[in-house]
């Protein structure tokens, strides 16, 4: 199988290519199987809910779409508008469009977030972008997400709240348009408040790019009730047990997770 290089064409597929078709994936890590044959397609403009206990396997598979490398796939592919990326960096798949908010996004002591983010909008349109345009569009981006300007130069992450953190991952989703949008647990940890300025966040970006493609992973409805999705689907031991709309959701806020696990 033929990887590309680092730099990414940029080509748009046809309309009815679906933006994500994952099939029969199983994926290891350091030899123990965690992810036990996962198939799920996701269209543009969709919203997917991936909702399952600790240790089902849910951040395994956002990390594996994203490219982590520290995730073997042993079976199975991955296509991202009809392109097979099974076997691309991680790199080449950012640059391709595919974007992964952390779960616990990591400090970079020494780098400006504002610097960071031209960097990485720099490598993601193939330009090197001026520090104006960074800055006109970085600024226009913070006041949509309610942030305090000052924000753009911190270090990155370092001596953020957990809310900050979140932000700014919708913040770099933002900046960097990508195509798909892999968004892992980014409810966790946050109050309410919190959780409904990023919900905000990410609508006003879906409002921008109404293309975007998004699984969100998550334990609990509630980002759900700020972000209703198209469909949702139940993930237990590496596998995804059920799948249906919204109203799904509701039934495991109140069944809780033991209903699928025979």
């Amino acid at each position: 199988m033929q990887i590309p290089d680092a730099h990414y064409d940029g080509r748009v597929p046809e309309t009815n290519t679906p933006l994500l078709e994952i099939d029969d994936l199983h994926v290891g890590v350091e030899g123990v199987e965690i992810l036990r044959g996962v198939d799920l397609t996701v269209g543009p403009g969709e919203l997917h809910a991936i909702m399952g206990p600790n240790g089902s396997g849910k951040s395994t598979l956002a990390n594996t779409i994203a490219g982590n490398p520290g995730y073997e796939i042993t079976k199975g592919r991955i296509l991202f508008q009809g392109e097979d990326i099974t076997l691309w960096p991680v790199d080449v798949r950012a640059k391709a469009g595919v974007f992964l908010a952390f779960q616990y996004p990591e400090e970079i002591p020494g780098v400006p977030v504002s610097q960071f983010l031209r960097q990485a909008v720099s490598a993601r349109k193939g330009t090197d972008l001026s520090v104006l345009e960074v800055r006109v569009a970085l600024a226009e981006w913070m006041q949509r997400l309610e942030m305090d300007p000052s924000f753009a130069q911190r270090y990155l992450n370092e001596g953020f709240s957990g809310g900050e953190k979140k932000r700014n991952e919708i913040l770099q989703m933002a900046m960097l348009e990508p195509l798909l949008a892999i968004l892992d647990e980014t409810d966790s940890g946050l109050d309410v408040d919190a959780l409904r300025v990023v919900a905000r966040g990410v609508t006003e970006v879906r409002r921008q790019q109404p293309e975007l493609g998004i699984v969100i992973v998550t334990h609990y409805r509630r980002i759900l009730e700020e972000l209703t999705p198209d469909r949702v689907h139940v993930f237990i031991d590496g596998r995804i047990v059920d799948s249906g709309g919204p109203e799904l959701a509701e039934r495991l806020d109140s069944e809780g997770y033991e209903a699928w696990r025979s």
